[in-house]
């Protein structure tokens, strides 16, 4: 038979081969990170039907080429453009990831390991990072407990929403800080309770607490001590009373026990009088009552609140004078001139009405008597007049208010004379030139607003004759010193010299006044550190205050309660960090890629899967960051087939046209061996 029959037969079968892979590509032009394959023709061999020869120096002949007829084409081989990248389609689903760069994602059935560019993932039931198409599990490393880290070892699978991922444990706040103003002007600092300042802070379990500190001042200058006031629970109760212990220094201390010794002068307060002994001796004090201390219903009373020269009378008229000795129970006049609005005579106080005398035409008021009957008040009554319409009309609003003269004005404003009545609620001595009263004598402390406690304890030193006094206060603290250079206003130090924080420290236990054993092990000590504070001028206001965490902001010792995951990221080094509504992070694990020395040796396995040959390399178990390699990935992003039909389609044509021209070998060699056939005709 003709030799080029069965070279057409090859052709044949070659082209065909060539299109299969080109009818290939087309079919996964839409595949996820699809790698298109490409094939290569080889001469297949050749029949020798003379050997060559050499040239012949001896006889001068030359050489002669071997001659061989082949027989045909074979499968070259078979590329596929694996590293060639595919274009990203964007999903917006977070679980799609795509590869930038040369690198593989590694997945395993659950006894071997193969490796795919399709990061089209999902998490199964169990909380596995699985292929959506297969459910094979996809590889990484894990992160090291201790540490916290990503530890780069032997791959394993990715359990990215396992149980204890779904939620933040909470933590026990342990570092805190003071920042801000403490001005030396602020009042507050001197007054018994102090500036008020709290830290909110939480306990292993999560829950929230407010401590409450007050700064005080300690008379010298830069020089205050902080002390720790009351721990209150989410619903604002004091642990003292939830508890039901006596102190809060039964369930935290902050600092040591101090005791201070200042003097200092001191004013008498206003609703305090001073009166100095003779010769030297120790003088007197007692309360000072203005008018509205000491008569009832007269701070209220609007006709008084409304005169301009009110004057206070006896029950008989007469002026009060220096002395006079006031009963308790007994009857004070308040006299004096006023002049009301007709806008305020006709309001809901009074009710009275202004209008026309229908018999003399003029306008005046009127008003109801003692029986209820409307009546006309007159328009003028000079001293010693009959004002009992009046008295009547306003008796109601004003009971005991006894009116002396009356003048209506044109505009219907009404100029009174009048005298009210009010009841002493107390006794006193009236001192006519000050207008006031002077009431029982009482002890020189209250004169000061001063009380000796249990922690606190008063001397008078020297009183001078206008009451200012020079006092020792002796007075014992729990809490700890704070100091500010007194020429900068910097810090200087808290508790003891060198030290920049104090601890709030927690007992372990307690023991209520009914003898139950309160457990406190759930609550962590707290370092605040007060570095941050400054003793500056500010108006007289402080703005201290107390945050929890390092002052430094790196969140660290701030605490937390427990916290629901809120979302998931997936970063370009593919370290997945999960986020909380507790405002917390935490990294999950990493996905590792494999990476090839002859990424083209791989072997297909389909389902987008290839495996390692021993033309690729053995994968070495434990992977790389995709970073190393100068490649990324991308969250929410699919690679695309990388299939060029405009490539496809040109290679079809030529793949058939070379289909046709074996072919045509074939009829041809068919028509040879006919006329050969033929020459036995």
């Amino acid at each position: 038979m003709m030799r080029s029959l069965f070279s057409g037969v090859a052709g044949l079968k070659v082209h065909q081969t060539r299109m299969d892979v080109i009818g290939n590509n087309i079919a996964n032009v839409n595949t996820t990170s699809y790698k298109s394959q490409s094939m290569s023709f080889s001469d297949l061999l050749y029949q020798t039907t003379q050997a060559a020869s050499g040239a012949n120096a001896a006889t001068g002949r030359g050489g002669i080429n071997a001659r061989q007829i082949g027989l045909g084409a074979k499968t070259g081989a078979i590329s596929t453009a694996i590293t060639t990248q595919g274009s990203a389609q964007s999903t917006n689903n977070p679980w799609d990831i795509m590869i930038t760069g040369e690198s593989f994602f590694v997945v395993s059935n659950g006894s071997q390991n193969f490796f795919t560019r399709d990061g089209s993932f999902t998490v199964d039931g169990a909380g596995n990072l699985v292929m959506s198409s297969t459910g094979y599990t996809v590889m990484g490393w894990q992160v090291d407990e201790e540490t916290g880290e990503i530890r780069a070892d032997t791959v394993s699978a990715l359990k990215v929403m396992k149980e204890d991922n779904l939620t933040s444990l909470p933590e026990s706040t342990t570092l805190a800080y003071m920042s801000g103003i403490v001005d030396k002007y602020d009042s507050s600092l001197s007054s018994t309770k102090g500036k008020a300042v709290t830290l909110t802070f939480y306990d292993q379990q999560g829950y929230s607490y407010v401590a409450k500190f007050s700064i005080h001042s300690l008379g010298s200058a830069g020089q205050y001590y902080v002390q720790l006031d009351d721990i209150f629970n989410e619903d604002g109760e004091s642990l003292v009373e939830e508890f039901g212990l006596s102190s809060i220094n039964e369930i935290a201390t902050f600092g040591s026990q101090e005791t201070v010794t200042q003097t200092s002068l001191y004013q008498l307060l206003e609703s305090a009088t001073y009166e100095p002994g003779a010769n030297g001796a120790q003088g007197t004090y007692s309360m000072k009552y203005v008018p509205a201390n000491i008569l009832d219903g007269y701070a209220t009373n609007q006709l008084v609140n409304a005169a301009s020269n009110i004057k206070l009378v006896d029950a008989n008229g007469a002026d009060l004078t220096d002395g006079y000795d006031l009963k308790e129970g007994a009857e004070i006049k308040a006299a004096g001139t006023v002049k009301l609005s007709k806008k305020e005579l006709q309001a809901e106080n009074f009710n009275l009405i202004y209008a026309v005398d229908p018999d003399t035409g003029e306008n005046c008021y009127w008003g109801k008597d003692a029986n209820g009957n409307t009546v006309k008040l007159p328009n003028e009554v000079a001293t010693g007049g009959d004002a009992s319409a009046w008295k009547a009309a306003l008796e109601k609003s004003f009971p005991g208010v006894d009116v002396k003269t009356i003048k209506v004005n044109a505009d219907g404003s009404v100029e009174m004379g009048f005298e009210q009545t009010f009841k002493a609620t107390k006794a006193g001595i009236y001192n006519a030139a000050e207008n006031y009263f002077k009431g029982d004598n009482i002890t020189a402390l209250e004169a000061y607003g001063l009380a000796d406690t249990e922690d606190t304890k008063y001397a008078i030193q020297s009183v001078a004759p206008d009451g200012q006094a020079q006092i020792t206060k002796t007075f014992t603290y729990t809490g700890n010193k704070l100091v500010y250079d007194t020429e900068k206003g910097l810090f200087n130090y808290i508790g003891s010299p060198e030290n920049d924080s104090a601890l709030l420290n927690f007992n372990t236990s307690a023991t209520s006044r009914q003898g139950e054993v309160i457990d406190l092990s759930r609550f962590t000590d707290i370092d605040i550190d007060f570095s941050l504070s400054k003793n500056y001028t500010n108006g007289g206001t402080s703005t201290a205050s107390m945050l929890s965490g390092d002052k430094e902001g790196n969140n660290l010792g701030t605490g937390r309660k427990p916290g629901e995951m809120t979302g998931i990221e997936i970063a370009q080094d593919g370290k997945i960090t999960a986020y909380y509504d507790n405002s917390t992070s935490k990294l999950l694990g990493q996905i590792a890629v494999a990476n090839f020395a002859n990424a083209s040796g791989l072997s297909k396995q389909g389902d987008n899967l290839y495996s390692a040959t021993a033309n690729s390399g053995e994968f070495d178990g434990i992977g790389s960051d995709i970073t190393e390699n100068d490649g990324y990935m991308t969250s929410g992003v699919l690679e695309m087939s990388n299939v060029d039909l405009s490539q496809e389609f040109t290679e079809m044509i030529t793949t058939q046209r070379g289909f046709q021209a074996n072919s045509r070998i074939i009829t041809t060699s068919d028509t040879l061996l006919e006329e050969l056939v033929n020459l036995k005709r």
